[in-house]
């Protein structure tokens, strides 16, 4: 039983008469009437990062993760709070030191304010971040419609070539490349520019966080569509690219890992024009990478005209089985 099958033969039933749950198949709790919107994310040692060893890098990467789930739906987050599990090995002088600069800097970069939380002691390291905000809307899940356009803003892919790298998977001889993909890993560059334009010509919007074939599925969901995607206009870095010519790789295991938080939402073809134009004067990049349709029967990526017939990575799961 994965997470999200989980979620839904367990819990769903217990939030009908609570319409501010989103029937727990959104990443935020949305209260319409007092226009309150609210994240929860939590991150454990091991599984949603490798170790505590950079904890000023770790921390900035989990606040980025969190606050990007209220980004995606078109809205600031305002306040976090934030609850730590550790020993006296994760939490010593040094590295509340190092954790304390780094969330004045991050919340100096994204204007929220640390607004509570709680500590407990364990042998494993974790985190539990909730993000809080307000708005009158949101730019929900499954509200896709047919003949959507897909588009994505920045570049994928960069993230998981520097997870690789600290899993020493592969090496690069470069230090500026290795710095750079390292980077992008712990610290992912949020998409907050735009954010507050979605409402007006998204119809679902999600973060990539899982991995973009993976969220697409998730933010399709119950709207009975099938995404069509042109592998060659998804979005990656010049480094990237580089480095998939150099060591002769694939782009299609690289662009799916997750890790991005970059914004993925649908929107119509009439507003083509007007996302082209108001995202060249956010300087924001997004790129239209393909389609939703009831045309087809299962989801394809089309590569050079050709229709990629094998089955590729879909993002990360939690599986309970």
């Amino acid at each position: 039983m994965d997470e999200f099958t989980l979620i839904q033969k367990h819990f769903k039933k217990l939030t009908h008469n609570n319409p501010s749950a989103l029937e727990l198949n959104d990443d935020v709790f949305f209260d319409k009437d007092n226009n309150v919107v609210v994240s929860s994310d939590t991150y454990v040692e091991g599984i949603h990062f490798l170790n505590f060893r950079n904890p000023d890098l770790v921390i900035k990467k989990i606040v980025r993760s969190s606050i990007s789930d209220l980004y995606c739906k078109g809205v600031k987050p305002k306040f976090i709070f934030i609850c730590a599990s550790g020993n006296n090995i994760s939490f010593s002088k040094k590295n509340l030191k190092l954790v304390y600069k780094s969330l004045k800097q991050e919340q100096k970069k994204y204007k929220f304010k640390l607004s509570g939380g709680d500590t407990t002691k364990s042998n494993k390291t974790t985190f539990t971040i909730t993000s809080l905000g307000y708005s009158k809307k949101i730019v929900q899940r499954n509200k896709c419609k047919n003949n959507d356009d897909i588009y994505v803003t920045g570049n994928l892919g960069d993230s998981y070539l520097g997870l690789l790298l600290l899993r020493k998977k592969l090496f690069l001889s470069n230090p500026k490349q290795r710095k750079y993909f390292i980077q992008k890993y712990y610290m992912p560059d949020l998409p907050t520019k735009i954010s507050l334009k979605l409402i007006k010509f998204a119809n679902s919007s999600i973060d990539i966080s899982d991995g973009l074939l993976g969220d697409l599925t998730k933010l399709i969901n119950t709207s009975k569509l099938y995404f069509r995607l042109d592998l060659k206009k998804i979005p990656i870095s010049s480094n990237l690219n580089t480095y998939l010519i150099k060591a002769d790789k694939k782009k299609i295991n690289f662009i799916s890992k997750g890790d991005d938080y970059q914004i993925l939402f649908t929107s119509s073809k009439i507003n083509r024009r007007y996302i082209k134009s108001l995202f060249k004067q956010m300087n924001q990049k997004v790129t239209l990478i393909g389609n939703l349709t009831n045309e087809i029967k299962s989801n394809q990526i089309i590569s050079d005209k050709k229709l990629l017939k094998h089955r590729y990575n879909e993002g990360y799961t939690h599986n309970f089985s």
